[in-house]
């Protein structure tokens, strides 16, 4: 039989020359691998880095694309609003030379100044239907608080708050109001 100190060293010797002969087998691939997989992270590294310098120089580019539509916008609103009305400027100089050029007639008879007025007058109405502008003559109409403007009420057989009189024509841009009507409105048959 075996001293049972002995055995118990023979036990305690066996798990470590166990776990020696792992750790050095471990120890000789450890290594390897680690010198096999030391360019491979490096590599990795690198691709990584490469990688992270594209997407942020996109990121600049794409910045710096933003920043340029929003600069050309703005300059665009400043010249939209510096510029808006050249369309109706322009249309409106055949009206003035055709003024200047009845002013500039000597001796006219009356129609032939009333065909020149009535010409001018055709050329404005036409300049301002190109620019969206509509005449609002609201005879007949029911008054509108957001389109007339209300001078007094006058007995009438019209219906009540009906436009009986027009004493200054309105006008819409776009339908906005950019002058009310001036008008006069029925009060309603008296009874």
């Amino acid at each position: 039989m075996q001293d049972p100190n002995q055995a118990s060293q023979t036990s305690a010797e066996q798990p470590a020359d166990i776990g020696l002969d792992a750790a050095a087998a471990a120890a000789d691939t450890a290594p390897e691998n680690g010198i096999d997989s030391m360019p491979n992270l490096e590599e990795a590294l690198r691709q990584a880095e490469l990688k992270a310098a594209e997407h942020h120089d996109a990121w600049l580019r794409a910045k710096a694309e933003t920043e340029n539509v929003r600069r050309r916008a703005q300059e665009d609103i400043v010249k939209a609003g510096k510029f808006a009305a050249e369309k109706f400027a322009t249309a409106m100089l055949p009206v003035k030379d055709s003024l200047e050029a009845a002013l500039a007639t000597e001796n006219q008879t009356v129609e032939k100044m009333r065909e020149g007025v009535e010409l001018t007058l055709r050329q404005l109405v036409s300049a301002f239907e190109g620019a969206s502008l509509n005449e609002e003559n609201p005879l007949g109409q029911k008054f509108d608080p957001n389109k007339h403007q209300a001078i007094s009420m006058v007995e009438a057989d019209a219906e009540a708050n009906t436009v009986v009189t027009v004493l200054q024509k309105g006008y819409l841009l776009n339908e906005r109001v950019i002058r009310p009507a001036m008008v006069m409105v029925s009060k309603g048959k008296s009874q």
